[in-house]
């Protein structure tokens, strides 16, 4: 609904709905992967509110309640209908705050719980994904640089289908990559060897022209389902057991895990991946339960220390 001021600050609806979204997502900074999921996940919710016959701005969090448990019905993951009640009670915030609703009906419904120790992504050991990049190697230059990138750099989806050619640079003796991250912040990451040459190899056959960096062969720019694809074909063809569950994100878990296993400190990666929280890191850490790395065996070592000096 289109909602129009009336006098003393109520609101008018007029028009459709899907007019309020656009103007929410127009006062939001949000990649066009974000936007595009957010636009889905407020139109599912309108969709289920007309097929109750339920009014959106007289909602109560009993409905919103009962469209969660709709969507659990569907065998979705709880984390994925935590997802979408996020989009749609960002929404009824902005409603609230154009004077729409006097209340939030998302803020009081029961929501599914989401463990911050678990990632539901399934990953790939550093083994498979030496197989995923073998099998990559032999199918064109921008399939090698697309997967080399994504395997080295661990970028989401959206930030590697997102960059263009003038992204790609030198800093301080580094080949880097600049490109626009979760929560529209500007990042920078450096090539490592590899994903220097892979790309620079399949540069001299994509050319000197301004656009995307991987461009299809119409031009266009290569879309984050196509990766979906490619990288399932991919490992299929490596004979990874689960190629059929995998995804863009699954390069980027091993990323993550293989840093924090080798030893990097976990602000490192955390910087790398773009993480807001550190505890989002630590879902990757798969090795942080394990009873050798208990502080307690480091502070006796200190004492024992302490004692023969």
């Amino acid at each position: 609904m289109q909602l129009v001021p009336r006098q003393g600050g109520e609101l008018a609806e007029v028009g459709a709905a899907e007019q309020v979204t656009e103007v929410w997502l127009a006062n939001r900074r949000l990649s066009e992967h974000t936007r595009a999921a957010y636009r889905r996940d407020v139109h599912a919710w309108l969709a289920w509110c007309a097929s109750v016959e339920r009014e959106p701005l007289r909602a109560s969090f009993l409905d919103v309640n009962a469209y969660a448990r709709n969507l659990e019905s569907q065998q979705l993951a709880a984390a994925t209908v935590a997802r979408k009640l996020s989009g749609l009670s960002s929404w009824y915030d902005f409603l609230v705050k154009i004077r729409a609703v006097d209340a939030n009906p998302v803020s009081g419904a029961d929501r599914p719980f989401v463990s911050r120790d678990h990632s539901a992504t399934v990953g790939l050991t550093p083994e498979e994904v030496d197989a995923l990049l073998g099998a990559a190697a032999g199918k064109g230059e921008r399939t090698c640089a697309m997967m080399t990138v994504l395997a080295d750099l661990g970028l989401r989806v959206s930030e590697l289908v997102g960059l263009d050619l003038e992204d790609v640079g030198w800093e301080r003796g580094h080949r880097t990559v600049r490109f626009v991250g979760k929560g529209s912040k500007q990042r920078r990451r450096a090539l490592t060897p590899a994903a220097a040459q892979a790309l620079d190899t399949y540069l001299a056959v994509r050319g000197d022209r301004e656009g995307p960096l991987f461009m299809t062969s119409t031009g266009g720019r290569v879309d984050r389902h196509a990766i979906f694809r490619l990288i399932r074909r991919l490992a299929s063809e490596a004979g990874i057991a689960a190629a059929e569950q995998l995804s863009p994100h699954s390069l980027r878990h091993a990323f993550a895990t293989a840093a924090r296993a080798e030893g990097v400190p976990l602000e490192d990666v955390q910087d790398a991946m773009g993480h807001a929280d550190p505890r989002t890191t630590r879902r990757y850490d798969r090795d942080r339960h394990n009873l050798d790395r208990d502080p307690a065996y480091t502070l006796a070592a200190a004492r024992a220390r302490r004692a023969q000096g």
